[in-house]
């Protein structure tokens, strides 16, 4: 036995809570949580259309792309309804009026791939990556960023523990 080597019993809080995720995820990927594609829209189509877009195919998020299609934000549906609701936006009202826009500056960006582990998702959405806060959602990209691929819901990784038994 070398002197640098750890001794065999030795464990940490986060040695126990890594095999956790070993055991629920079992090095499954974002790709195996098979996320459909991603429903966008621009920031000047009106209101309706995303409204009527989302429920139809039954989304509860949708990426808002400028016209080269850069990622600017998202929309999300439930708090849409819910500006509707309260008299905020108009039907008619163009997207940007009511969209999340992505911080660009002071946040660092964490790319969500189809080759991100389960639990550096459950991480991101935990709000354990830089600090960013929990979050409700994950924009899956490409890994430079060019292409959005699909959003990824923590709804869609509860059910794929579920699935998993």
């Amino acid at each position: 036995m070398s002197a640098d080597a750890p001794p065999a019993a030795a464990s940490t809080a986060n040695d126990d809570y890594q095999s956790l995720w070993a055991n629920k995820y079992r090095g499954a990927t974002v790709e195996d949580l098979e996320p459909p594609p991603a429903l966008s829209c621009r920031p000047t189509d009106p209101i309706s259309h995303a409204l009527m877009s989302g429920l139809e195919r039954d989304y509860t998020h949708l990426t808002v792309t400028s016209e080269n299609r850069a990622l600017l934000g998202y929309i999300s549906i439930p708090r849409l309804q819910q500006l509707l609701k309260e008299g905020k936006v108009k039907d008619s009202d163009p997207v940007e009026a009511a969209m999340q826009k992505f911080r660009r500056r002071g946040t660092k960006y964490k790319v969500i791939s189809l080759e991100t582990p389960l639990e550096e998702l459950e991480e991101f959405f935990n709000g354990g990556v830089d600090g960013s806060g929990k979050q409700d959602f994950a924009v899956v990209t490409d890994g430079s960023r060019k292409f959005v691929l699909g959003v990824a819901t923590k709804e869609d990784l509860e059910s794929f523990v579920k699935r998993r038994g």
